[in-house]
């Protein structure tokens, strides 16, 4: 198996609304995705994009996506908020979505952003264990996870 990570292109657009519906599917909210082929290809590729993606493919096929955005802290400054986060279910524990992770970790270093945060479900056991890896902190209910800029930078550490 041969895993490349790269950055998302437009003709990518299709295959990631795909793995948008399987997630919604998963998290048991699958009538929640409403968002059109052509809206999601505007917000990402348009002439103000407003979310950027990894894709982790093999041989042409995208088995997973790491999608975020830019998240502006008025305490904290510019920070990644990870979106989505999905490896299909037939691909997963194979090592995948920690390297789209820790490939987005490296993008919040490039950046210089000044954290991560996302939310977990709190049914999610193996979402939680995987970032429980990278000793994230975590709230109550709707999770909210978030890595330092210290804990990104020193992320090879926490290995």
């Amino acid at each position: 198996m041969e895993i490349k990570i790269r950055r998302a292109v437009i003709d990518d657009s299709p295959r990631l609304l795909e793995l948008i519906i399987e997630l919604a599917i998963y998290e048991k909210a699958a009538d929640e995705v409403s968002v059109s082929l052509n809206e999601f290809q505007e917000a990402g590729f348009g002439n103000i994009p407003v979310w950027k993606a990894f894709v982790a493919e093999e041989n042409g096929i995208i088995h997973g996506f790491g999608l975020y955005y830019i998240r502006y802290s008025t305490w904290k400054g510019c920070r990644m908020y990870l979106e989505d986060l999905l490896v299909t279910d037939k691909m997963r524990g194979k090592g995948i979505g920690k390297m789209i992770f820790d490939r987005l970790i490296q993008e919040a270093v490039e950046k210089e952003f000044k954290g991560m945060t996302w939310q977990v479900l709190d049914w999610n056991e193996p979402a939680i264990n995987f970032y429980k890896k990278y000793q994230s902190d975590f709230d109550a209910g709707w999770l909210n996870v978030a890595l330092s800029k210290e804990q990104i930078n020193n992320f090879n550490n926490l290995l």
